[in-house]
This record gives C-alpha cells, structure tokens and sequence, in this order.
C-alpha cells in the first residue's frame, strides 16, 4: 500500500480507496500498513468521502484502538536474557515492540545477553485471537501488566503463562475473557508467583482447566470464588502440586459436565481440609491420584461423591496418613476400595 504522504498527493488515488471501503477487514489492513493517527488522517480526509462508507464518530473510536488493541508492559528479571514472548511467524506483523519505552520498534522477541533493558512495551494489532502460549517458557520475565485490554474475542489462553518461572506479578485487572474456551495449563509452573488476583477472569465458556494451576508451587492462597465451571470438561491436574497452598474455598464449582479429575489435588502438602461435599462426579472417569500426596490432609467431604462410572481411581490417596485414610474409609461407604490401595501403580 501507498504511503499516507503519497495518497495525500494523489487525491484520485485516495477516493479510489474509499470507495471500496466496505468492510472492516480492509480498514484493518490500513491499520496495519500505517500508523493509528495516518489512518484516522486518511478516513477523515474528505467529509462525503467518510459519509459514502458510513463511518461514524463510533466507528472512529474503534478504528483508533484497533492498532494499539492490546498493550503489554514486560520486566526482565535482573536483565536475565532470552526469549520473553512468543511470537507464530505467520503473526509477525501484528506485534510492535520497544525497549525502554523507546520510539523505535524492534522487530525480535529476546533480549540478549547484557543488553540494559528495564521495561518492554509491546502492541498487539486486533487480528489475533489465540493466546495460546504467548509468554511460555519465558524464564526472563519478572513482571507482567496488561494496561489495555479492548479485545472480546480472544478464544484461547492455553499455556499463556506457564513455565513462567521468575514471574512475581502478573497484573490481569484489564483482562477481558468473556469468549475463551481453553484455560489448561495457563499458569502452570509459575513457581514464583506468591499471589495472583483472579477477580477479573471470566471462565463462563471455558470447558478446559487441567493443569490450570499446576506447579504454582509459592501460591499460598488462590480465590477462585469467581469461577464459573459450568462447561469444563477436564479439571485433571488443576491444583496440583501447589505445594504451598494452605487452604482453597471451591464451594462454587459446578463439576456436572467434568469427566476428568486425575490428580486434581495431587501434592498440595500443605492443605489440612478440603470440602467437596458440593462436587457432582455423576460423570468423572479418571478419578486417579487425585488427592494423593496431601500429607496434611486431616478433613475431606466427599459424602456426595458418585464413582459408579469411575474406571480409574489408583492411589487416590496415596500419601495420605493411614489414620486419615481410615477415617475416609468409614466415613464414606461410598468409595470404592480399590483408592484405598497403598502401593502406587503404574501403567
């Protein structure tokens, strides 16, 4: 495409243009070949122009976030370097990056190695729809906050986070989830993260949750009290090893749909009770490890379990201290033995 000073000097050209403005996609295109204000400069230029393609003030406001949709501030820990986003080739053009805050864009995504850099701002154009693993593996990172969010159909954050393993904050509070389907593995192995406020997350279509949390081994409290689990299918390994988490309030999950629950619990060593009484299982199959490795483990209401169609509970409380597991043994008549079994199998 032209440049905006050449279509400036070629008013035919421009008119031209206009005229087949007649979707979204081609004033996205114009985004993404000029800079947001060279863009609004070219649709304001002729008044009956603006009016013949129907674009009003609205419109105009829209346009103007479209090429700064998305806007990412990014810390390096300690100006460790490496990769600290991930970037498909095929959606190269639709991220801009700068360093320091710095006018010039850089057109890579690592850091090398001395290279002074305290802060990474970067801009996603609003043709992207998946998230999936977008900051994965980036050991490099220390800090995350989305300062702008004006996207509603980001569809997949699956491993959007995970083995993020010196991020300390992560700041979602602009964070728009209304359309996403897939959470699994999103914060898995965010082994530093202390805290994590969730407040904002939207999980009303979300059918997939395992390995959400999984490894979160510094999280020592988790309010999920939000979450809306009416759809998800597959909670296997959600909580599983946050090692430091004292205690977990899910009294809100709807689990009518899930048929995967494999080590949803397994290896949080320091919860000392845990209240399933409002968990429907009507439909799980693999209930397998799922609270093996709780140690600390003293309290459990399962008095609504159902594992009439489980096929799968090995060593659902392997780990656990032979007095609790008598305890659960008489407590729910309801279980089969076979979780009671204290030598862990392995296919």
């Amino acid at each position: 495409m032209n440049s905006f000073s050449e279509l400036n000097k070629d008013k035919t050209k421009s008119k031209d243009i206009f005229k087949n403005l007649k979707s979204k996609y081609i004033l996205q295109i114009l985004f993404n070949n000029l800079s947001k204000k060279k863009s609004l400069d070219i649709m304001k230029y002729n008044k009956s122009i603006k009016e013949r393609i129907n674009i009003s003030i609205k419109d105009y406001r829209e346009y103007s976030e479209m090429y700064s949709s998305i806007e990412i501030e990014v810390k390096p820990a300690n100006n460790q370097y490496g990769k600290f986003i991930n970037i498909n080739e095929e959606n190269e053009i639709y991220f801009h990056i700068y360093f320091n805050n710095n006018k010039e864009e850089i057109k890579r995504n690592y850091l090398n190695e001395n290279e002074n850099v305290e802060i990474i701002r970067i801009i996603i154009d609003y043709l992207i729809k998946s998230f999936e693993g977008l900051f994965e593996d980036c050991k490099c990172i220390e800090y995350i906050y989305f300062k702008k969010f004006h996207r509603n159909d980001i569809n997949n954050m699956k491993s959007m986070f995970s083995y993020c393993s010196s991020l300390k904050e992560l700041n979602l509070s602009n964070f728009i989830t209304n359309n996403v389907i897939d959470m699994s593995y999103m914060f898995c192995y965010c082994s530093s993260l202390k805290q994590l406020n969730l407040s904002n997350i939207n999980t009303n279509n979300v059918i997939y949750m395992g390995d959400m949390f999984s490894e979160c081994s510094s999280l020592k409290e988790l309010n999920i009290s939000n979450f809306n689990t009416n759809n998800v299918t597959d909670m296997g390994f959600m909580f599983s090893e946050c090692s430091s988490l004292k205690e977990l309030n899910i009294s809100n999950f709807n689990t009518n749909n899930v048929t995967n629950m494999e080590s949803m619990f397994s290896e949080c060593s320091s919860l000392k009770e845990l209240n399933l009484s409002n968990f429907n299982t009507n439909n799980v199959k693999n209930m397998g490890d799922m609270f093996s490795g709780c140690s600390s483990l003293e309290e459990l209401n399962i008095s609504n379990f159902n594992t009439n169609n489980v096929t799968d509970m090995r060593a659902i409380f392997f780990e656990c201290s032979e007095q609790f597991q008598n305890k659960i043994r008489e407590q729910n008549k309801n279980i089969k033995e076979e979780a009671f079994k204290k030598i862990k199998l392995i296919n």
